[in-house]
């Protein structure tokens, strides 16, 4: 009965959220509170629950991970950075406040974290993960993590074992655990390999004094780069969505805020545009164009839900009074509502201010610059998936001029290794498409695999008065019929395309092969 009853509480409050326009996990948390209000009794082990969503989160990460990436100029900067004027002022505002600077110092460090949890979903949703922003926050997130481990150690007065740092050998695991994932035919055991693994992960972890879900992610980098990774995280998906709505429910679970205590996390809440502007100027700081450090930024304008972990070992470490957990957890919360929805409207919010924000850009040799020459290319193949890769290749064979385009570094610079033309570019980047040089194309795939931005992308190219051909692809006649509406002139539905040729080709082979 309990655990209907909180599973029907989040339904119902994602359901409601939804409808107002903002992402189910807003509901989530409002369910968690309303719960907590009410004293519907907790649901065991919900914790617990949570704690395995974050980690499952974690380990689909690595899979898509490269541990050089951590190592970017615009990583350690602008993340060192950020952390260190953050803890600056924090201990400038405790000190005035004339409250425990000890204590104070840890909280705001802890609070110059972002949310993993919201950050990975969002960028996960919008297909950015694998993109070099994309990257470069999931970067500064890790990063933030490793500062994390030590700070937690710091306020608990404890330290990881000696061989924590062995955990980073996990990774030389790969040949075994690839030949592993290769021997699991099935899709049910793929999925079972990859729980084992982020639990096997997360409880190495905690052996040795490391927080579950970095040894999480280092088991997840030892799949890295097996053609079965992307099923395999496919798979994932369903199971660790449902373990993070425990995650988001089990927020409202601290005590309630009284009217003093609602108002400090008021406060909290109204400093995070500042947190937001510093990432911004870092980001552009570092070389990144304004759209990318916009929408870099916004993602990680939040307060990390490890606040709440460290905010707990400050309190009973005697650092601060016991009402900063009931603050911080509502802060935490209130970011978490605030940063959904605006991340939601991320590319139309860039779009009013771009015109503003682009004068701040300083001129860099960056990889996100945009490309201001296409060379003598007269067909352009968006998003150099397995799709966009057979459409050049096709247009390569015929022998005519095609360059590629995507924003995945990675992808990138496998294609250059093979010889194949292809230049750095993000299909959502309104400023990309307007600002291509076009004059020689006479025709452009669209291979990207969200349906909205190959919507807004055709849109965008007629608007500016493109009038070559546009080809893409559309799950359903549905899809197909609303990308023509917006000025496609050729959409290919994939499954109805294979039907036709498997009919074809057997039909025009009528011998039997035995």
């Amino acid at each position: 009965m309990l655990e209907l009853i909180w599973i029907s509480a989040a339904l119902l409050a994602g359901l409601l959220a939804s409808r107002l326009f903002f992402p189910p996990l807003v509901g989530y948390l409002a369910a968690g509170y309303a719960l907590h209000y009410f004293k519907i009794q907790a649901l065991p082990n919900l914790a617990h629950l949570a704690d395995i969503g974050i980690q499952l989160l974690l380990f689909t990460v690595g899979l898509k991970l490269k541990a050089r990436s951590l190592l970017r100029k615009e990583v350690l900067s602008v993340g060192g950075l950020h952390l260190l004027l953050m803890a600056s002022v924090s201990a400038l505002v405790f000190f005035w406040l004339d409250q425990r600077v000890t204590g104070g110092l840890i909280l705001g460090v802890s609070l110059s974290f972002s949310s993993t949890v919201l950050a990975i979903k969002v960028l996960e949703d919008s297909g950015e993960l694998s993109a070099l922003h994309g990257r470069d926050v999931l970067s500064i997130l890790i990063l933030q993590d490793i500062v994390a481990i030590g700070l937690l150690a710091y306020a608990e007065g404890e330290q990881p074992q000696p061989w924590a740092a062995a955990l980073f050998l996990l990774p030389l695991l790969r040949p075994i655990t690839h030949r592993l994932l290769t021997a699991c035919h099935s899709a049910e055991l793929k999925l079972l390999l990859g729980v084992t693994l982020a639990l096997a992960g997360g409880v190495l972890a905690e052996h040795v004094g490391v927080a579950a879900d970095i040894g999480a992610l280092l088991t997840g980098l030892t799949l890295a780069g097996h053609p079965s990774t992307t099923a395999l995280a496919n798979k994932l998906w369903g199971i660790k969505e449902l373990f993070l709505v425990a995650f988001f429910l089990q927020i409202g679970l601290t005590d309630l805020p009284g009217r003093e205590q609602f108002v400090i996390a008021l406060q909290l809440l109204a400093m995070l545009p500042l947190q937001g502007l510093m990432f911004f100027g870092l980001f552009l700081f570092a070389g990144l164009r304004a759209r990318n450090a916009f929408v870099s930024a916004l993602v990680l304008m939040t307060y990390s839900e490890f606040a709440l972990i460290t905010t707990g070992a400050v309190v009973k470490a005697g650092l601060l009074p016991d009402e900063w957990q009931a603050i911080i957890s509502l802060a935490v919360a209130g970011s978490l509502a605030i940063a959904a929805p605006l991340n939601r409207f991320s590319q139309p919010l860039f779009a009013a201010c771009e015109t503003f924000l682009i004068k701040f850009e300083k001129p860099s040799g960056h990889p996100d610059r945009l490309p201001d020459c296409l060379g003598v290319a007269e067909w352009l193949v968006i998003g150099m998936g397995d799709t966009g890769i057979s459409a050049y290749q096709t247009l390569a064979n015929q022998e005519q001029r095609v360059v590629g385009l995507d924003a995945d570094p990675t992808v990138l610079e496998r294609l250059l290794a093979d010889g194949r033309r292809v230049v750095y570019g993000d299909a959502e980047d309104s400023s990309l498409l307007s600002r291509l040089p076009l004059e020689r194309i006479k025709g452009i795939v669209l291979a990207v695999p969200s349906l909205e931005v190959r919507t807004s992308a055709i849109s965008l190219l007629r608007k500016r008065g493109f009038l070559g051909l546009i080809g893409t692809v559309g799950g359903n006649a549905e899809e197909a019929l609303s990308l023509q509406q917006q000025g496609a002139d050729f959409v290919i539905q994939p499954l109805l395309e294979a039907g036709k040729q498997l009919a074809k080709q057997i039909t025009g082979n009528r011998t039997p092969q035995h």
